[in-house]
């Protein structure tokens, strides 16, 4: 069963764009479907972690937002940090699962008990990745994965339960 949720960030959480104007701003789209998902995830019990290359303040504010528990921003080598969390939440590989669209994400993808990937991810990881999203990066595709992974855990009916039973 999958415990841990691993994310990449631009072109998975974002469409991949990033806009910058003259005065050194930086903006990035985040899905506030992806952003449900994660954080009903997070309520019923799961982990998840932001696994990044770049470095930004916008992903740690969404990162603080969503109640994400672990964040590693500047990262060259993204199997390192996966071994750190590993470790540090006393998991295996099998209870892991990651979302990534880009080369530098295949060699975690490649070791983790369920890998996925959005509709417009590079060739390279869509053909190595144990699902691909209907959906592109940053448009609901993480939505669409963590939906997936919560009824296969038993936990989608929880969730509607919650809004069903609200009074």
């Amino acid at each position: 069963m999958i415990k841990l949720i691993v994310l990449d960030v631009d072109g998975t959480l974002t469409d991949g764009r990033l806009y910058m104007d003259d005065k050194d701003n930086c903006l990035k789209a985040f899905d506030v479907k992806d952003g449900f998902a994660i954080a009903q995830w997070i309520k019923l019990g799961g982990l998840v972690a932001i696994i990044t290359g770049k470095t930004s303040e916008i992903v740690r504010r969404r990162k603080e937002e969503l109640g994400i528990q672990e964040l590693a921003q500047g990262v060259s080598n993204k199997v390192v940090e996966l071994n750190k969390l590993l470790v540090k939440y006393s998991l295996s590989l099998d209870e892991v699962a990651y979302i990534g669209d880009d080369i530098n994400d295949l060699g975690v993808m490649s070791k983790v008990g369920f890998s996925a990937c959005p509709k417009d991810a590079v060739s390279e990881v869509l053909e190595r990745v144990d699902y691909i999203a209907s959906k592109n990066g940053g448009r609901g595709a993480v939505r669409e994965i963590f939906e997936k992974l919560m009824k296969e855990n038993g936990m989608w009916n929880k969730v509607l339960e919650r809004y069903l039973n609200e009074k």
